[in-house]
């Protein structure tokens, strides 16, 4: 039997999907690129990664730690 979804990982992808989201919804309703318009080019891309990753390592970090056995045993 296959062992539990640590709460850190589970928080970590559910921050990353909500990220995600956000940013997709925002993108649709500023469809003329307005969002990201003041922004230099190069500054853009790196962004747009980053958002999603910040909230990600914040849920991750923040999420409380599941205590495992010693040997990985599922108990």
């Amino acid at each position: 039997m296959a062992a539990p979804v640590e709460e850190k990982a589970k928080a970590a992808s559910a921050a990353s999907f909500v990220a995600g989201l956000a940013i997709a919804v925002l993108n649709a309703v500023a469809a003329d690129s307005s969002l990201l318009g003041p922004l230099p080019g190069w500054l853009q891309a790196p962004l747009l990664e980053l958002v999603p990753a910040g909230p990600t390592w914040l849920a991750g970090y923040q999420a409380r730690h599941t205590s495992r056995s010693r040997y990985g045993d599922v108990e």
